[in-house]
């Protein structure tokens, strides 16, 4: 998915369905390291994966055709779209809290600057209609690139061109943005890497060059800032070599910035996704969100994760209380394709992004008699959702909007189920996977008894991690039901009938209904 959405592979074909072959892969990868100035060895090598996790623009590299693709030389590229006209206007329209906006201005002035002081363009700013337009904006903001929090992600901007959009430069409101020190996210050199594309610039190989689209951090002073010659090459391609005429003396208003910038106040440290324990984990639109306390990771059904950094769980969706410390559960209702989340006793509703009226709800109104639960998913075999609490588990009916008879049953029903989980999903692969700790249970189809091999690692086969520290793989098959004695409850009659119409497997696997959201 980091290849396909910074432009080194294209984006799956959904009418044909095919797939990517090695050869191509490691030529993908190989044209990334070739561009990131490692050593073009077609692996995902230590070096490779550790560029891949830096902080960086979110454009793409390489713009594919539909043609053979060619490496092109290492120099600055050309996005095909100039400004029309050699006299701009700018303005910031939203502010980060870490800097006041007096110091904004003057840094995104010096900005500009880097790039006029090599070309005729001139830079004006207004608090009318401009042409650069910049904000400071967090998670879903309504230009189809949503930022994923700190990390990941810094900033991204508009190529010039016809429409309302062009000139566009937003910044991720969650970074700690400063300016010349060595932590938080230097603002400074982000804004002239922004700039440069809504000037016309697309990212360069070149390893001097600002318009690497990795973060090289701080810039130094503003005042003594002075582009690459590959910079200077690429604009000036664009918009002319500046004239011999010497420029007009600086405005008395500006103001001055010490070298160093403001007094740096160290971001809360991020959940190292290798590690950690989930409190909730649910499949919603076949996609796997994996939430702890205020964030979360995102798996897409081609078993890619969206980012390695977690993305702010209040910047996805709007409604939750904002000092709600983490959830218990979060499920997509089969019915309507509502998703519900809970915490503590109580729940709520949303409609793709945005929570409904009259939330939140307690839990009682799903006949639940218990304080909170550990886990709720909709089981596709039958579309009954599932409650789990302890070594509970209740059945309910979303359609009827009531709760199943003869619940709650014993979770050892569920054959190799350890005691008190986390969650548990039905995927898109018509599995069930139960989670606790750091270890995950696979029920294949519609069995319910686990697999053999289980438990395994949640961080080695759902978070890529790769870490000696990570605990060996079961190499025993556990005892399944038919070499052990058995256990579990016994239901006869129409109570053993009514069991085993609730664990009949549906023939065919219902195709889930998707709905373009973020």
């Amino acid at each position: 998915d980091w290849l396909t959405r910074y432009g080194y592979l294209p984006p799956p074909d959904p009418y044909s369905a095919q797939q990517q072959t090695l050869e191509s892969l490691r030529e993908a990868v190989k044209t990334m390291q070739r561009f990131a100035g490692l050593e073009m060895t077609g692996e995902l090598d230590d070096r490779t994966v550790e560029m891949m996790k830096k902080p960086r623009c979110s454009l793409p590299d390489v713009v594919l055709s539909s043609g053979p693709q060619r490496l092109r030389r290492k120099r600055y590229a050309l996005s095909g779209t100039v400004w029309q006209k050699k006299q701009l206007t700018w303005r910031i329209e939203s502010f980060p809290i870490s800097l006041s906006p007096e110091i904004m201005r003057t840094l995104m002035r010096s900005a500009l600057e880097a790039w006029s002081r090599e070309t005729q363009l001139t830079f004006s700013e207004t608090q009318g209609e401009a042409d650069i337009r910049v904000g400071f904006v967090g998670g879903t903001h309504g230009d189809g690139y949503p930022f994923d929090g700190p990390g990941g992600t810094l900033g991204h901007a508009f190529f010039p061109g016809v429409g309302p959009i062009a000139g566009e430069t937003h910044m991720d409101a969650d970074e700690q943005w400063t300016y010349n020190t060595d932590q938080g996210t230097d603002v400074f050199a982000v804004a002239v890497h922004e700039f440069g594309h809504a000037l016309g610039l697309s990212h360069s190989s070149v390893e001097t060059s600002i318009m690497k689209p990795y973060y090289q951090g701080t810039l130094g002073d503003h005042q003594y800032y002075r582009l690459s010659p590959d910079d200077v090459e690429g604009i000036q391609a664009l918009y002319g070599r500046r004239d011999a005429a010497p420029r007009p003396p600086p405005r008395p208003t500006q103001h001055a910035i010490p070298p160093r910038g403001p007094t740096y106040q160290p971001r809360p440290p991020l959940f190292d996704r290798c590690s950690t324990h989930f409190d909730a984990i649910a499949n919603i639109r076949g996609e796997v969100f994996f939430f702890k306390n205020k964030v979360f990771w995102r798996m897409q059904a081609s078993r890619n994760l969206v980012s390695l950094n977690p993305a702010q769980l209040h910047h996805f969706w709007h409604g939750l209380p904002i000092d709600l410390p983490r959830l218990d559960a979060v499920y997509e209702r089969q019915n309507d394709s509502r998703i519900v989340f809970i915490a503590g006793n109580n729940f709520w509703v949303f409609k793709d992004t945005l929570v409904e009226t009259g939330y939140p709800r307690p839990l009682s109104d799903f006949g639940l008699n218990t304080d909170r639960i550990d886990g709720a998913f909709v089981w596709k075999h039958n579309k009954k959702t599932y409650f789990f609490r302890h070594n509970r588990f209740w059945r309910y009916d979303e359609t009827l909007g009531r709760m199943d008879g003869r619940y709650p049953q014993d979770t050892n029903l569920w054959q190799g189920l350890p005691p008190e989980i986390d969650d548990v999903i039905s995927w898109v692969d018509g599995n069930t996977y139960f989670f606790k700790g750091s270890e995950y249970w696979q029920f294949k189809d519609g069995q319910v008894e686990t697999e053999p091999g289980y438990p395994r690692s949640i961080a080695r086969d759902w978070m890529y991690c790769r870490s000696e520290s990570l605990p060996p793989q079961p190499t025993e098959e556990p005892e399944r039901r038919d070499q052990q004695d058995c256990n579990c409850p016994c239901l006869q009659g129409n109570d053993a009938a009514l069991w085993k119409a609730s664990m009949a497997v549906i023939g065919i696997t219902a195709v889930l209904s998707m709905v373009t959201w973020y």
